[in-house]
């Protein structure tokens, strides 16, 4: 639905007269249902067939038009929440991970990047940092419910009993030992480039470890019998590109690149799919970061 403003004047009526009159202009998807209603709150609106609209005389038409669709908003939302309590009801979410509030569902699991990324899918959901957890409203329940076995493993993994039993296991293996190694060569925040195509400075750019910021090419040779563990296909001809986190500033004004990157590249402008969450994760350090200075 549009609504646009007509120009002002002292008289009312429909436009169509040599003078404009004060109203405002209104256009939505021929329903029955939404025309009847219309024309019993708008008595006296009238339909252009030129400009495929209605015309709500009056100075206060604006305003009351955006009342009456702020009416048919809770309506529809109310009927979704009813539909989506209705699809619980019939077919529920049992897991310890989810209760029943007044107006939808609370989600508290273990933290797990996965989960986040998930909830961030549904729509309308929001995360409470009062109460540590997510609200879902019962309009939501279908794309809940089609996401909710990818939440449920992840925040079972996530467990603390879980993650040590997990560590425990791993102490003292090959695994454990590459993966300390792993991650110990991303803390150093360097990363091997091509010499022939070098990213911009000071730009988001995509690599393996995510959206990046490089500050600095060193012009330090690679030596792929170091590193070829962590970065495969790293080469003689590779130089050191030290990087940093971008802050969501940055992220926000990184126009999309719209396409995928070609197979095998070791840099590229990121899409839009891996700009927003890079920007939620962002907006969510900046919140901690305000959170603490407070």
């Amino acid at each position: 639905m549009s609504e646009t403003e007509s120009s002002a004047d002292q008289d009312e009526g429909p436009p169509g007269d040599d003078e404009p009159k004060p109203g405002a202009e209104i256009s939505f998807p021929h329903d029955r249902t939404t025309v009847d209603q219309f024309r019993r709150h708008f008595p006296r609106a009238r339909w252009n067939d030129v400009r495929k609209a209605w015309f709500v005389p009056g100075r206060t038409a604006s305003r009351r038009i955006g009342k009456w669709l702020a009416g048919l908003e809770t309506e529809a939302d109310a009927h979704a929440d009813a539909k989506g309590r209705d699809a619980f009801d019939f077919d529920p979410i049992e897991s310890p991970y989810l209760t029943l509030a007044k107006t939808g569902f609370r989600i508290r699991t273990p933290y797990s990047k996965t989960v986040i990324d998930e909830l961030h899918e549904v729509p309308f959901a929001r995360w409470d940092g009062d109460l540590h957890l997510w609200h879902v409203p019962f309009r939501s329940y279908e794309e809940l419910r089609r996401r909710w076995p990818g939440i449920e493993a992840a925040a079972r993994r996530n467990e603390p009993d879980e993650r040590r039993r997990r560590a425990e296991e791993r102490k003292g293996t090959e695994q454990e030992m590459r993966r300390r190694l792993r991650a110990a060569e991303r803390r150093r925040r360097r990363y091997p480039l091509p010499a022939d195509d070098l990213p911009p400075i000071g730009r988001p750019v995509a690599i393996i470890y995510g959206i990046v910021v490089f500050t600095e090419i060193t012009g330090e040779l690679v030596d792929p019998g170091l590193v070829a563990e962590f970065y495969p296909g790293v080469g003689e001809f590779h130089v050191w590109g030290h990087w940093r986190v971008p802050v969501l500033e940055e992220l926000v004004r990184t126009w999309p690149a719209k396409t995928p990157p070609v197979e095998g590249a070791e840099w590229w402008l990121p899409t839009i799919e891996e700009l927003r969450p890079a920007r939620r994760s962002a907006r969510s350090r900046e919140a901690k970061r305000r959170a603490k200075a407070t």
